[in-house]
Formats: C-alpha cells, sequence, structure tokens
C-alpha cells in the first residue's frame, strides 16, 4: 500500500493543498491527490471516517472522486478528516470549496449561497446503512510486494504541491492519456469491439460466483470500471457497482476457478494478484494493449479465442494472438453511478 507521508529526495511529501484550485473539476483532481498522498484503499477512509463519528461509504467515496462536479460540503469535511488532516487543513479545504461554490453560480433571490450542502452527504452522528452484499472476498491470495521506483516518481509527481493537481505531468500508462490518479474506462476485445469486459459466469459451471467476461457494451450497463495507476504503467482494475460497492479483478490461481478473473473486495495495493501491467501490443498506428497480470507475467485473453458474448476473461501464456489484443476506450466519469440495473445470469 502506498505509505502517507513517504520521503521522497529525503523530504517529507506534505499532503496536497487547495489553494492553488479554482474549478469543480480541479477541485476533484486535488481530492484525488489528497486521498493518493493519505495511502489509504476506499474501505480504510470508510473506517476512518466512521472514528470520526462520519457515515461515508466506500461506494460514495469512489463515486464522488469520479466525477467533476464540486461535492457536499459535508463529504469534503468527513473526506479530509478520513485523509489525516488536521483542523486548520480541513477548514482550508472547507474554504477552498466555498469560494468555488460562489463563483460558479450566484445565489438565488433571498436563498443563501450553493454550498451543495442539501442534506445528502454524510453527517457526523448518522447512522450508517444496512449493509448490502459486496464482492466476494479474497482468500488468502494477497500476497506482499513492494511498489517500484517507478511508482514512488508517480506519487512524487502527483504530490507536487507547487502546481495544480488538475495537470498531472506525467501519464501513468504509456500510450495511454488517462489521468494520474486514475479513469474511467471501457475495455474492449480488439477483435470485437461491439463487446466489453464486465461481470460473467463461468460456463462450465464449475465456479459459481462472478467473474470477468464479454458482454455486448450495450448490456453491460453495471459495473462501472476504474484504472487506477498503482506504479508505472501498473493499475488495479476496479469494478463500481451500487449494490456491491467496490471490487477490484483478481486473478485466481488455484482451486476451480484457476486461471478467471474476480472482483473481491478486499482491495490492496500490495496484492499483485489485483495489479495489472498495461502495455502497448502492436503496430504503432494502432492504439492497442495487452493486459498482464503481474504476479504470473502472462497475458488476458479470451477463453478458448471465443469471440461469442459470455466467453470468460482468463490468462495464459503471452502468444501474441489476436484475443490477447484489447482496446482501452477512457469515458466520462458516470453521471448518475446506480442508477441502472444489471442483468445477472442465472
Amino acid at each position: 500500500m502506498r505509505e502517507k507521508g513517504s520521503h521522497l529526495a529525503g523530504s517529507p511529501v506534505q499532503a496536497p493543498k487547495p489553494a492553488l484550485v479554482s474549478t469543480p473539476a480541479e477541485y476533484i483532481a486535488a481530492l484525488r491527490a489528497l486521498r493518493f498522498w493519505s495511502g489509504l484503499t476506499y474501505r480504510q477512509l470508510e473506517a476512518k471516517a466512521t472514528a470520526h463519528n462520519y457515515t461515508l461509504p466506500a461506494s460514495t467515496i469512489a463515486t464522488t472522486l469520479g466525477r467533476t462536479t464540486l461535492p457536499r460540503e459535508r463529504f469534503v469535511d468527513a473526506f479530509t478528516r478520513a485523509c489525516g488532516l488536521t483542523e486548520e487543513d480541513v477548514e482550508q479545504w472547507l474554504e477552498a470549496r466555498r469560494h468555488i461554490a460562489i463563483g460558479e453560480r450566484a445565489p438565488a433571490a433571498g436563498k443563501p449561497a450553493a454550498t451543495g450542502d442539501d442534506g445528502d452527504g454524510p453527517a457526523p452522528g448518522a447512522s450508517a446503512p444496512s449493509r448490502l452484499p459486496r464482492w466476494r472476498r479474497a482468500l488468502g491470495l494477497a500476497l506482499a510486494a513492494t511498489i517500484g521506483a517507478a511508482g514512488t516518481l508517480v506519487v512524487g509527481s502527483l504530490l507536487d504541491t507547487s502546481r495544480s493537481p488538475a495537470a498531472p505531468p506525467a501519464m501513468p500508462v504509456t500510450g495511454l492519456r488517462m489521468l494520474a490518479v486514475g479513469s474511467w474506462a471501457l475495455i474492449h476485445p480488439a477483435r470485437t469491439p461491439s463487446m466489453c469486459l464486465t461481470e460473467g459466469r463461468d460456463r462450465t459451471g464449475r465456479y459459481e460466483t462472478a467473474v470477468a467476461a464479454q458482454r455486448l457494451c450495450n448490456e453491460a450497463v453495471l459495473p462501472h470500471v476504474f484504472l487506477e495507476p498503482i506504479g508505472a504503467d501498473i493499475v488495479q482494475i476496479q469494478w463500481h457497482h451500487p449494490k456491491y460497492s467496490i471490487g477490484c479483478l483478481t486473478v485466481l490461481l488455484k482451486g476451480a476457478g484457476r486461471d478467471l478473473l474476480e472482483p473481491r473486495d478486499d482491495c490492496a495495493d500490495d496484492n499483485r494478484a489485483q495489479q495489472f501491467r498495461i502495455e502497448p501490443f502492436g503496430p504503432q498506428a494502432t492504439p492497442h494493449f495487452r493486459i498482464r497480470p503481474v504476479i504470473t507475467g502472462q497475458c488476458l485473453s479470451l477463453r478458448d479465442q471465443d469471440v461469442e458474448a459470455g466467453a470468460e476473461v482468463v490468462q495464459g501464456r503471452c502468444s501474441g494472438a489476436a484475443d490477447q489484443s484489447f482496446l482501452i476506450e477512457l469515458i466520462q466519469p458516470p453521471q448518475a453511478p446506480g442508477k441502472a440495473v444489471i442483468q445477472r445470469s442465472p
């Protein structure tokens, strides 16, 4: 996991500041950088917020940080405290948010300035909603690893407080213009670009829980896919779902689901079974990529090179076959995550 206050060039890394931001999109980018600085996962932030007597579900954090609209004031209060900021620093973030809110929209006659604090956000003392089923938890697959020097450089670039975090200085994935703090995406098999990698089932019936598969994109409403960089050319592939919250695709190394990819809710930056190397594949003129699980160095492909909807994503030997080539389409943040309903296989 990324360590808060890690040392770069012999000096402690300072928390990102909101002083240079002036738009909602810049403010959100700064909050993402703050989350990166904290070194905490969404689940850990949820727990930290609870310790401060706030209710801040991990899914709310992920959804809010994935948008470009100004978050509610109570979200900012809970989130910044969960990240470990002092009272003074929290007030700086709240003040910056108020200035942006006032400049973004003038208050209507007889009404106070819009702050976004309309009562829908997490509030001190609020009771947590009843827990919904989550993605399947890991069963001992977490393997410790150290994020390399290249990953540290990415962290250092993000946390450079001398410039606005809205313009990260480097692309974390070669050939892919994604944000240094992560991007929403659609992943398409290059042979069948009308398909998207999404939730499916093991068609053999040997493994019963959700796995990654290809389906027609217009049917793959949920989960939303978010790519979060954790090192140079290395990402987590997160699934965001209103019912199951956040799951990180995890390579299964043994058992009935061996070589399949399953979403698990114990997302951790040091779990190499949840790390994927994205690298250009094929002619430079074509923006194709192959996706390689870090833990094995193999390549993702479609089971039996199948082109049909429902074909499972598996890992296997890197052969250069066409089914190991993928297109990655970066998209705008979902406007209303959770409103659509996913169709599940029986």
